[in-house]
């Protein structure tokens, strides 16, 4: 075998040399995601159905409607497959410097007189929270977002399951943005916060 030549790769070295460029982490970051791919191998499907419809689908006829077909699963798959607003599975109640209930409730009442519902909302839920840790309804736990916080709490006061479920509906649309915070909202949160303070978990006797 021919010895090689100063400078010159060899075939093995070439290899060597190619693994260890494609295990760059860049390449694990450049590559495109789940819905990238899919909309690209859709393009690529519609580009070609396009092209062959007069042959085999009868023209713009068949065409057009598998077209809205498929508009609708693929707008279906954007908002499926796309990334949680914030990366996260949900806004963790608690941010922020730690507060008593009675700090988290006294807040949302100023914020309420104020008109300012979104914090309002945002209050009075920390105020619910706090309250249910320190009476030992719920474990205290870091991060913990208001659905789960709801699917806890109703786990132990299944009466107010549902006040609990619209309560974090409420918080997260205020949090995310997607609905505007109103004086009915706050209201409800605020009543749901007395109704909570003097419920007692099923099964316990109330004193």
């Amino acid at each position: 075998m021919r010895a090689p030549a100063v400078g010159e790769v060899t075939r093995e070295e070439g290899q060597r040399r190619a693994v260890e460029e494609l295990s760059d982490p860049l390449y694990g970051e450049q590559e495109p995601s789940l819905l990238d791919r899919f909309l690209s191998w859709l393009d690529q499907l519609l580009a070609g159905l396009a092209a062959d419809a007069p042959d085999f689908l009868g023209g713009w006829t068949v065409l057009g409607p598998l077209l809205v077909v498929v508009a609708v699963l693929v707008v279906w798959l954007i908002v499926w497959l796309r990334p949680t607003r914030g990366g996260r599975a949900g806004v963790p109640v608690h941010e922020g410097t730690p507060m008593s209930a009675t700090d988290h409730r006294a807040a949302a009442d100023r914020h309420e007189g104020a008109g300012d519902f979104a914090a309002a909302v945002t209050e009075r839920l920390r105020a619910i929270s706090v309250d249910l840790e320190e009476r030992a309804v719920i474990t205290p736990r870091a991060g913990r977002t208001a659905t789960e916080l709801a699917a806890e709490a109703s786990a132990v006061l299944p009466a107010e399951a549902e006040g609990l479920s619209e309560g974090a509906r409420i918080f997260n649309d205020v949090a995310y943005g997607d609905r505007p915070a109103t004086a009915d909202s706050a209201r409800f949160l605020r009543e749901l916060d007395t109704r909570l303070r003097a419920a007692r978990p099923a099964g316990e006797v109330s004193r």
